[in-house]
């Protein structure tokens, strides 16, 4: 079982499930801001001191006004009772459903409407340095999942001297091939503990989002500050929630 925590968005009428665990083992993990690396793939920050009983939270589930339940970790997808939960939202509760963020290795799903997929690397051997897994898949799903109607939103994180300029564009150009108007938002890396790699300048930032607009519709950036990335309901509502279980 790895659902460990449910949260509230009373203003945007959402609830959130979140898991613990991941399938990569990303190196810059943004995970990391909080507790540090701990050399373990897929466990990028200490554990829950317990899990949730599934019964227990559809439980609390159907007593909130919701029109949305996202599932977000770590990956969400690792999480065994994950499709479970996503029939419960949609033949019970009747609301949408939606990954918060994913890397993609498990989509597209049965009940899911919607997920945001972060997309680490585009060159191959480079992809399995970082995640441990192989990109062809990967892609290959967010392809899938597209042409099954699934809402996607795409992610990267800019990484200068390793998820470098090159790796973005080359992600929004495959991505244009599946379809051009689909979200790209590029975010700037936040140094973690233990890697030498900075964070990008706003210069380089602009650099990533022209070339990107170059393949793709919609494209987007962020660069946030270490105590911006750990305190993000002081910036934007939609993290403003409660903590139910």
């Amino acid at each position: 079982m790895a659902f460990y925590k449910v949260t509230y968005n009373e203003h945007h009428n959402f609830a959130t499930v979140h898991n613990y665990g991941c399938t990569f083992r990303c190196p810059t993990c943004s995970y990391k801001l909080r507790s540090g690396p701990t050399g373990k793939p897929g466990l990028a920050y200490p554990g829950p001191e317990r899990y949730l009983d599934t019964a227990k939270i559809k439980e609390t589930l159907r007593r909130l006004p919701i029109k949305n339940l996202y599932f977000m970790g770590g990956e969400p997808t690792v999480a065994k009772d994950l499709p479970e939960m996503l029939r419960f939202a949609k033949e019970d509760l009747n609301v949408g459903t939606r990954l918060g963020h994913t890397n993609g290795s498990k989509i597209p799903l049965p009940y899911l409407d919607g997920a945001n997929v972060g997309l680490k690397a585009w060159d191959e051997d480079l992809h399995r340095t970082i995640t441990g897994q192989e990109r062809d898949r990967i892609f290959a799903n967010v392809a899938a999942a597209h042409k099954g109607g699934m809402a996607l939103k795409v992610n990267v994180v800019f990484v200068p001297g390793l998820v470098d300029l090159d790796q973005v564009e080359g992600i929004a150009a495959w991505l244009a091939t599946v379809d051009p108007v689909i979200p790209f938002h590029i975010m700037g890396y936040i140094p973690v503990p233990g890697q030498p790699y900075p964070q990008p300048t706003e210069e380089q930032m602009e650099a990533a989002e022209m070339l990107s607009k170059r393949h793709l519709r919609h494209v987007a950036s962020s660069r946030l500050a270490p105590d911006h990335a750990l305190n993000l309901a002081d910036r934007d509502d939609r993290f403003a929630v409660t903590r139910l279980l």
